[in-house]
């Protein structure tokens, strides 16, 4: 069987360690070949692969990004796209299988092109973790380290200047990322998409926290909408898909907390720092399990389903139950970090 591997959306800690999990696998185990699709869906509507021997995925699951490349091309779009085409272009390639490691997009692309009859397994990628019909996505550890980190070095520099400070991290639709590292690193207020909390409240719990002596921490993702609003902060115009940019809530609601609690307050931004360098030990092992198992579905004829962590086990799940339904942070997780707020 020939395989070909592509990885789409966001890039993201671990996407390596699928290839490497997978190649290595179908290549001692099934003796299948791989090759891989440049840039994602781009390089199957265009036919735009490099060939994946076992020397090509030496050493590459402690590397971050990914080296096939990736983008955000609809697989639908432009005159090679659809399954009618795509499938003619797979035949003329030799290829029998195709796995999609991606997020939301990726995989619902994917499901659309199983249904039209093509071979695909889909192996689940995002740093926000999510995605439903997962426990954990592989990506998702990785940048709560690195938040983490990055937010116990502003706690030195606030307690230093007895200052308060704001670190917003990734989380368009859900908090998972601000909720974990909100929590690792002793934050004394969490703001999350799910949760419009009161500006008074945050300046109540800022105030609680000074009041103590501490330096105010506040974490907020990027996605947090005040009460009373409507829409996230977004300046910075919109995406391919027509999305807005996020970004920016921090520096908004900085000057907001000085002025109604009257401590000097500084927000940082940590954007896309999230997402890069080499993931984490607990990534690579996932990541590298997802990739062995999308092998073991694939020779498996296993098309429209999608490799996925239940408790520690790795099982196959259809991807209608992996796209659609956004993994939210619910309520009792959210009361449970609120305990240690203020």
């Amino acid at each position: 069987m020939k395989i070909g591997i592509l990885t789409s959306g966001g890039d993201c800690p671990g996407l390596n360690a699928v290839i490497r999990g997978a190649v290595l696998k179908g290549i001692k185990i099934y003796g299948h070949e791989f090759v891989g699709f440049r840039d994602g869906w781009r390089g199957v509507v265009d036919g735009d692969t490099i060939e994946l021997p076992r020397h090509m995925v030496r050493g590459i699951s402690k590397q971050g990004g990914t080296i096939l490349g990736t983008s955000r091309t609809n697989p639908y779009d432009g005159p090679n796209g659809g399954p009618e085409k795509i499938k003619a272009t797979l035949a003329r390639l030799g290829v029998d299988a195709v796995i999609a490691i991606g997020g939301e997009g990726t995989l619902a692309g994917a499901r659309e092109l199983s249904e039209a009859g093509l071979p695909i397994v889909g192996v689940p990628k995002t740093i926000d973790n999510d995605l439903d019909a997962t426990d954990y996505t592989f990506g998702f550890d990785t940048a709560v380290q690195i938040a983490t980190e990055a937010i116990d070095r502003l706690r030195t520099t606030g307690e230093s200047h007895h200052r308060c400070m704001i670190a917003e991290v990734m989380g368009r639709n859900v908090g998972w990322i601000a909720l974990h590292a909100g929590m690792a690193s002793g934050a004394h207020a969490i703001l999350i998409p799910e949760q419009q909390v009161s500006m008074d409240q945050v300046v109540e719990w800022v105030l609680e926290a000074h009041g103590r002596g501490r330096a105010p921490l506040v974490v907020v993702a990027e996605g947090w909408v005040p009460a009373g609003e409507h829409i996230a902060h977004s300046v910075r115009g919109t995406d391919v898909f027509g999305r807005p940019r996020l970004g920016g809530i921090g520096e908004r609601i900085a000057p907001q907390i000085e002025h109604l609690t009257g401590l000097e307050t500084r927000a940082a931004t940590l954007g896309h720092i999230q997402r890069g360098g080499v993931p984490s030990a607990f990534d690579r092992v996932l990541a590298t399990r997802l990739g062995m198992a999308s092998v073991d579905a694939a020779t498996k004829g296993l098309w429209g389903t999608m490799v996925s962590l239940r408790s520690t086990e790795i099982v196959n799940v259809g991807l209608e139950e992996a796209v659609g339904n956004l993994k939210k942070v619910p309520q009792e997780r959210y009361d449970e970090a609120a305990m240690l707020f203020g």
